[in-house]
């Protein structure tokens, strides 16, 4: 890269730095000044201008702020105090943000609820932050009742559209009772006392390795997403950003949300990610923006093209997770001008911004900046899923080039602060102490990474999802983005499965295909792609597998089965044979159990 080039990038993260830290600044753990503060400052500025859209209307600011203060009220009459917290379970909508913001209004939490979950899984997200009151829609509450079973407390159901004859002693219409209460603001003493550090919403796991855990959202941390996106993306009261992922993660209800509510723009809510009419709403809709997770992009790419690829008025793609390998067909396809790549976690410290658009890198952290940015890597152990510590104790930094685990310092101030979980055990095992210094305490991201001599931080995997076979590391992430074009290939899952009298984890891939599977054609890409302790070992064929919200393949289920075939639907394959790879037949899994068959 030449001399003109490397000071336009400079300038241009520099740009996007200063954007991001001028709005987050004000932020203090001890201040009374809250989310719901950022809100109500917006709604004065730009009262009249339109605030959100879903698929059935549109309200403007002083609309949205009247309808949030109803809630607020409603949940006062209620008898709620500071120390309830509020399940909302309950699809995108208005009625969606209006909820949390009010409850915000009177220091009341909410508790943001995968409304993909059921039965128990669902009644654990309400139990492990003592939930009494949930609101609902008509398309979830159902959902609710079914789970009320394994609740550790009684419930009262609040639902948005139920009809009367559906309504019965737990259960009551929310509309009528909203409607009844005052539009007016609370008064701010309703909320005295409270500061930054006091929770405004909890937020769960994806629960792709196991039941979600609740993470606490101080008002810091929501407001530090808001504001640092509001800030990042330059957003203005002309643009219109395009939101359809979910609002209960924190990408779609804060890093989405706040680009828009904060700087006097049009939110636009989908109830769900549709991969057909995605481009034609974008363009009837006029959005300028769109808030992404790296699947709904590769969805995207997958899709045949259309007349509306590029009929859109988007100048700016923002989120997280957007694979290296779709990455240039994404942006050169849908002729996308920036994209705005960032890494963070719901519940961490630790966060980095690609502002240049480095294709493939999740954030850089230029030398001159070491200090400022809150992420140093650390050399790691993939056999123990620790890190490496030296002859005296403390870790050691990774080089360029290294793997190692990401971690951030932890401190008393918005950028170092770990807010942590519901669960304090579960906190305590993010928490790293003795790194660089005795008694120093650092939040395991868990996530591996690698940087580059000039800065660049690219993701590896998660741990776990890397595994050790025939003494060499496995990134299941890599092996994913290099067998996703092999021949008729639509979906490629991979993890590792321990294999008896065997040491580390063998490596496995779930295939969903657009055609049929070909043995041969599939081991001479794998072949061409991979090294040889990285090609899959087993197959399994899959017609489908369900997704969480964010549409990741929960792996840890696909790890449990592994290769048994009374546990898996679908044909298996091992590496063997005349073709590359050959059926699992009862004698070769016998074999391979009994170590007569070493792979």
């Amino acid at each position: 890269m030449g001399l003109a080039a490397n000071i336009k990038r400079d300038l241009k993260f520099a740009a996007g730095l200063r954007r991001l830290l001028k709005r987050i600044k004000p932020i203090e753990l001890d201040s009374t000044v809250l989310l719901c503060d950022d809100f109500e400052e917006a709604v004065d500025k730009f009262g009249d201008n339109i605030a959100v859209e879903d698929e059935t209307r549109k309200v403007t600011y002083r609309e949205l702020d009247a309808l949030a203060n109803r809630y607020a009220h409603w949940a006062r009459g209620r008898n709620l105090r500071r120390s309830d917290v509020i399940g909302l379970v309950m699809t995108n909508r208005i009625e969606y943000l209006a909820s949390w913001i009010g409850f915000s209004k009177v220091g009341i939490a909410t508790a943001l609820i995968n409304t993909n979950l059921t039965g128990q899984a669902l009644a654990h997200c309400l139990n492990i932050v003592n939930v009494a009151q949930v609101v609902a829609d008509e398309g979830t509450w159902h959902q609710v009742e079914d789970a009320r079973a394994f609740t550790s407390r009684t419930l009262m159901l609040w639902v948005v559209g139920l009809q009367p004859e559906q309504e019965a002693d737990a259960r009551r219409n929310l509309d009528n009772a909203v409607r009844s209460a005052s539009s007016v603001r609370p008064l701010k003493t309703v909320r005295e006392g409270l500061t930054n550090r006091d929770t405004a919403l909890y937020i769960y796991t994806s629960g792709t390795t196991g039941l979600p855990k609740a993470a606490r959202i101080p008002h810091s941390r929501a407001r530090t997403y808001m504001r640092a996106f509001a800030g990042c993306t330059n957003a203005t009261p002309q643009d219109a950003i395009f939101d359809v992922l979910p609002l209960y993660h924190s990408t779609g209800g804060l890093v989405g949300v706040g680009p828009a509510l904060l700087n006097g723009g049009r939110l636009i809510l989908r109830k769900k990610f549709s991969a057909k009419s995605f481009w034609p709403d974008v363009r009837s809709t006029g959005a300028t923006m769109f808030v992404y997770i790296g699947e709904l992009c590769r969805y995207l790419v997958n899709c045949p093209p259309g007349e509306d690829d590029r009929a859109h008025k988007l100048k700016l793609a923002f989120g997280n997770g957007l694979r290296p390998d779709v990455w240039p067909d994404f942006q050169s396809r849908f002729r996308i001008p920036d994209i705005l790549e960032f890494y963070g976690s719901t519940e961490g410290n630790v966060s980095l911004f690609n502002f240049d658009g480095k294709q493939g890198a999740i954030g850089r952290v230029p030398k001159l900046l070491k200090k400022q940015i809150n992420i140093r890597l650390v050399r790691f152990d993939v056999d123990t899923n620790e890190p490496v510590r030296a002859p005296n104790g403390l870790c050691e930094e990774a080089r360029p080039g290294e793997i190692g685990e990401a971690i951030g310092a932890i401190g008393n101030d918005v950028r170092h602060d770990f807010s942590g979980y519901a669960d304090k055990a579960a906190s305590e095992k993010k928490i790293l102490t003795d790194v660089f210094a005795r008694g120093d305490k650092w939040f395991r991201t868990g996530d591996l990474m690698r940087q580059d001599s000039e800065g660049y931080l690219y993701f590896i995997d998660r741990i776990g999802d890397t595994f050790r076979w025939k003494g060499e590391n496995v990134s299941t992430s890599e092996v994913e983005q290099r067998l996703a074009e092999a021949p008729g290939v639509r979906e490629v899952i991979a993890y590792g499965v321990p294999v008896p009298f065997t040491e580390g984890k063998a490596g496995m891939v779930t295939l969903i295909l657009d055609d049929k599977f070909s043995a041969k054609a599939f081991a001479d890409y794998a072949d061409e792609q991979l090294p040889s302790y990285a090609r899959p070992v087993f197959i399994r064929i899959a017609k489908s597998l369900e997704t969480t919200g964010t549409f990741k393949y929960r792996k840890v289920d696909l790890v449990s089965e592994g290769f048994d075939p009374a546990k898996v639907d679908g044909p298996i394959y091992v590496r063997g044979g005349k073709s590359g790879y050959q059926k699992l037949t009862p004698a070769i899994l016998a074999a391979i159990i009994s170590g007569e068959n070493r792979l």
